[in-house]
């Protein structure tokens, strides 16, 4: 797994790529920060603290998160079905897998609908490929 982090006072944002499913939330939110298009894509300077914290917390797949202070709040657990795309599980849970192994999860899992992610149970973004509607 492929994992950076970008690091502005007392905040760390960490990206890990594995994770992503490409909704392109954070681009669209705040592209002063978040732009694929430049390297490194994730620019700390382009906004103030907050609002970099505020577009994290709005990742859908988990692959952005906080590290520090920031990342301290826990969040309630709440499923989300996401129009032609993943079912989001918002807050800590436990996957247990068919081997008997576990994995700890936090802030948002992204969980594969459509079937034809290379990652499952986890969303890869496949949906965006094999035009998934559900």
């Amino acid at each position: 797994m492929s994992k950076k982090e970008y690091s502005k006072d007392n905040v760390t944002v960490i990206w890990q790529s594995d994770l992503c499913i490409h909704s392109e939330k954070c681009f669209k939110g705040l592209s002063e920060v978040f732009n694929p298009k430049n390297r490194p894509w994730i620019h700390m300077e382009g906004a103030s603290i907050n609002q970099i914290i505020d577009q994290v917390h709005q990742c859908p797949s988990g692959a952005l998160s906080l590290k520090g202070e920031a990342a301290a709040t826990k969040q309630e657990r709440q499923v989300v079905v996401t129009a032609n795309g993943p079912l989001l599980v918002h807050g800590d849970l436990n996957v247990c897998r068919l081997d008997g192994s576990e994995e700890k999860k936090s802030k948002i899992t992204a969980f594969c609908r459509c079937g034809g992610s290379a990652n499952k149970p986890y969303c890869d973004g496949s949906h965006n490929h094999i035009g998934f509607e559900g």
